[in-house]
């Protein structure tokens, strides 16, 4: 599957994958989830993944963090992550700062104050 992938400047298309869940925190999660298991597919962006309410999908919620560090790329831990950022690829960073049981509960914390911007 080569072809461009993050930063590439190549045009190219997003995949718009809608799934329905109960809440925002389940939505985040499920997406989170998702984009950890594809994190091997050089095509996908996990720093740029969000979700949104149905009825409200200009209102997105970074999954995330994603934040530029000084000279260390992009942090890899979950939107609203306890603790300084974690340099790595998003959806991919491991260890004691992210497990699952670790990050679920910080992503639920976080979710009220972290809308994209529209056109981000």
């Amino acid at each position: 599957m080569g072809g461009p992938g993050r930063g590439d400047a190549v045009p190219g298309h997003v995949i718009h994958l809608p799934v329905a869940v109960h809440t925002l925190d389940a939505a985040a999660e499920l997406a989170a989830l998702l984009a950890e298991s594809l994190a091997f597919l050089p095509e996908l962006d996990a720093g740029e993944v969000t979700v949104s309410a149905e009825d409200a999908q200009h209102e997105r919620y970074r999954v995330f963090c994603d934040r530029l560090l000084f000279g260390d790329g992009r942090c890899g831990e979950r939107e609203g992550h306890p603790g300084p950022c974690v340099a790595g690829t998003p959806g991919t960073v491991t260890g004691p700062e992210r497990s699952l049981a670790h990050a679920a509960p910080a992503a639920s914390a976080a979710w009220a104050g972290a809308p994209v911007p529209p056109g981000t």
